[in-house]
């Protein structure tokens, strides 16, 4: 879980809910499996790392990112992991 407060917590999203083309910082993890949330890690998806959504397959898993200058396919279980802060 995170550190956030219930308030900022009300103002996040997840990958699902981010169009393609837009972006977001990675504020904290779902509740997950340690060996998980490690794998997560180790892909460079790091809190206060920007994240942007560059497309999404036809049935919407998986989804495309762009993330510390690289593209990642993660799949929809993965991606629902990630709670994120929308950035303009």
């Amino acid at each position: 879980m995170t550190s956030e407060t219930p308030m900022e917590l009300s103002q996040t999203l997840t990958l699902k809910n981010l169009a393609p083309g837009h972006s977001a910082v990675i504020v904290g993890y779902a509740e997950c499996e340690r060996p998980y949330r490690a794998r997560l890690l180790a892909m460079g998806l790091t809190t206060e790392t920007v994240i942007t959504v560059v497309t999404r397959a036809p049935f919407g898993d998986p989804i495309e990112v762009r993330v510390r200058g690289y593209n990642l396919s993660l799949r929809a279980g993965e991606a629902a992991a990630l709670i994120l802060r929308e950035i303009s």
